[in-house]
Parts: structure tokens; C-alpha cells; sequence
């Protein structure tokens, strides 16, 4: 356990992709913390529109960093996690603006409950009073959702509790947790690489939490909105982290309930007009078998928790936000994919 009283130096990595005055108003609000002993990181994947020279004329104090190409989020922080001094590691999102006290909250946290993956309350930062995330679950489908997006802020979840994993919007963890880990998954390049660390973490027995007394104000997806290309990348790594991290026991047992569920998966993209970026997600998969074996050996050697023990915890149900899906479509959805995985996990678990 870490004592807060000592003052750990907490090290702030915000990855910048031409994110403009965001990225200025993010860092201005970083100086802001009442925490003191911080250094802040801002790596920058090759933008063009100068922010990030803007940022350090403004604050000189921060460390910048100036990858020559778009190496992507994932290979982006790790970058910035190298290069890192201190011994608790923030990733940012540029899009963000965070609360007074949200680092000493986040200590606080991991003081209590230990070596784990952390996330503040996600709180939109021009909606009044919207959350964004209370913590994000994993589906046993490989989908991943943030609870309680789009809805007030009642402070019904009020208590430190476990979650699915970590918003990559804002993750707190120590530099000792990541060496058990490993870093993000570049591979994955952007989307699904908070799930993708979560779910990594919880087959070695890291533990994922929502820490609702810290509190980030997020503007949400400044470069790709919902767009094709966000899909292409939300479904090209679900279809990667599915075939990566589970066992080939456990994927052959759900595979017959996989296929349905697909089906839906089809149906949807096809209602959003996204089947040009399905279709690519499918090929990048098949394309990259060989890597994707390679990495499956990888985690396959390092887990300790059994896939039957993990999906015990996993939604049988995902969040659709009602930006993304009507209330009747999502409802039908859910509906489906519930019963789908109660199936899958009977067989699974017997």
C-alpha cells in the first residue's frame, strides 16, 4: 500500500492528436490539481495543427514529447509511459478537464484497495450533469460499454467498487502494475485498448475500479465522433481481443452462440450503413492471423484466472447510448444478445 502522506510523484501522460484549445484547457486544468508533486507528459502523434507547441509555450514546465508519425493512442502513451518518473501513472485524454482534487482521490483509492486499474466518475463536460462513464463492463462477446452514459447524476454510485476496467479516457495505476501487465496493446492502435488492458489484468488478478470521488469533465471522441471509421476500429479489436484472450476451449464451447450473436452484429452495422467497415474489421482479422496466434500464446501463458471464473462477472446485457442506437432497436438488441450469452455461459461454466 501506498501512503498519501509521502507525496508519490504521480506522472500525467496526455496524448495529443491535433486536439487544438482542448489540449491547452486540459493542461491549464492538470496545474490546477491540488495534488503537488506531479510531472506532465504531453506526447504528441505528429499534429498539424501546432497545438502542442502552443502547449509548451504556454507552460514550459510540461515534458514534450514529438512522435515523427501518428503512432496511434496505444503505442502513442506507451511513449509517454517510458518515459514517465513517477510512480503512478496517469493517462488523460486532451478532450478532458479535471477536477481540483481528482489525483489525491485517485491515491486515496489505491491506498485502500491496492495494486489495481482506477477510473474517475466521467462526467461530460458540456452537458450539465451527464455522466459518461461509472466504470465500463466487458460483454462475454468482446463488446465493451460504459455504464450509466448519457444518464443524469443522481451520485447513486457513491462507493469505490470494482468494475469491468478502467476508462482509457482517464486511468490511474502504478508504474508496478503496468510492469505486470504489460503496456497497450499496439496492435489495437486506438478503441477497445482500455478493454483490452482491463481484461489482461483481470486474468493475472488486477482488478479494475470506479473511484466516483474523483471526478474528469470529458468533451468525448473529438477526432472520429461516431463515425466508419470509429466502427471499423471498435470492431476489428473486438473481433482481435475475442480470439486473443479467450481460451481455445472456451471459444470452441461459445462459438455456436458467438455466430448468432454476430448475426445481430451484422444486422446493426448494416441499420447504421457501417458494412464497409465491417467487412474491413473481418479481412484485417484474417489478415493477421499469424500475430493474432502469436499474441493469443502469449496470454494464454501468462493467465491465472480461468476464463470460467472472469465471465462470471460479465453483463449478459451492453449499454447502447440513444446517440447510437433507437430505444426499440437497442431493446430487441439486448434482448437477444441476453439470452444468447446465458446460453453460452451455461455451457461455458458446466
Amino acid at each position: 500500500m501506498t501512503n498519501l502522506t509521502n507525496n508519490p510523484k504521480v506522472s500525467i501522460i496526455i496524448l495529443n492528436y491535433n486536439a487544438g484549445d482542448l489540449l491547452i484547457n486540459c493542461v491549464e486544468s492538470v496545474f490546477k490539481t491540488s495534488y503537488n508533486n506531479i510531472e506532465v507528459l504531453v506526447v504528441d502523434n505528429a499534429s498539424k495543427d501546432q497545438s502542442h507547441k502552443k502547449c509548451k509555450e504556454k507552460f514550459s514546465k510540461i515534458i514534450l514529447i514529438e512522435n515523427e508519425q501518428n503512432l496511434g493512442y496505444c503505442e502513442g502513451n506507451n511513449v509517454g509511459i517510458r518515459e514517465a518518473a513517477g510512480e503512478f501513472i496517469v493517462i488523460l485524454n486532451p478532450d478532458t478537464i479535471v477536477d481540483h482534487n481528482w489525483i489525491t482521490e485517485l491515491v486515496l483509492a489505491y491506498n485502500k484497495y491496492g495494486d489495481g486499474l482506477y477510473q474517475p466518475k466521467i462526467i461530460s463536460l458540456y452537458e450539465e450533469n451527464i455522466l459518461q462513464s461509472t466504470g465500463n463492463m466487458i460483454h462475454l462477446f468482446g463488446f465493451g460499454f460504459a455504464r450509466d452514459k448519457g444518464i443524469v447524476d443522481s451520485n447513486k454510485r457513491n462507493k469505490i467498487e470494482q468494475v469491468g476496467y478502467a476508462s482509457g479516457t482517464c486511468l490511474f495505476t502504478s508504474q508496478k502494475v503496468l510492469k505486470k501487465i504489460g503496456l497497450f496493446d499496439p496492435f489495437l492502435f486506438l478503441y477497445h485498448d482500455d478493454l483490452d488492458l482491463g481484461w489482461r489484468a483481470a486474468q493475472i488478478n488486477i482488478k479494475s475500479y470506479y473511484a466516483p470521488s474523483s471526478a474528469v469533465y470529458h468533451v468525448e471522441s473529438y477526432n472520429f465522433k461516431w463515425s466508419s471509421k470509429k466502427f471499423y476500429w471498435l470492431e476489428r479489436n473486438r473481433r482481435y481481443c475475442l480470439l486473443t484472450h479467450y481460451s481455445k476451449n472456451t471459444y470452441e464451447k461459445m462459438f455456436p452462440y458467438l455466430l448468432q450473436a454476430e448475426i445481430l452484429v451484422w444486422l446493426f452495422y448494416l441499420t447504421k450503413g457501417f458494412v464497409g467497415p465491417k467487412i474491413r474489421a473481418e479481412l484485417e482479422i484474417i489478415k493477421n492471423k499469424k500475430h493474432i496466434q502469436q499474441r493469443y500464446n502469449e496470454l494464454e501463458s501468462k493467465k491465472t484466472v480461468p476464463d470460467t471464473e472472469l465471465i462470471k462477472s460479465f453483463p449478459d446485457e451492453v449499454f447502447i447510448p440513444k446517440n447510437v442506437s433507437g430505444g426499440f432497436g437497442s431493446y430487441v438488441f439486448n434482448l437477444l444478445l441476453k439470452k444468447l450469452s446465458q446460453k453460452a455461459k451455461n455451457r461455458i461454466i458446466k
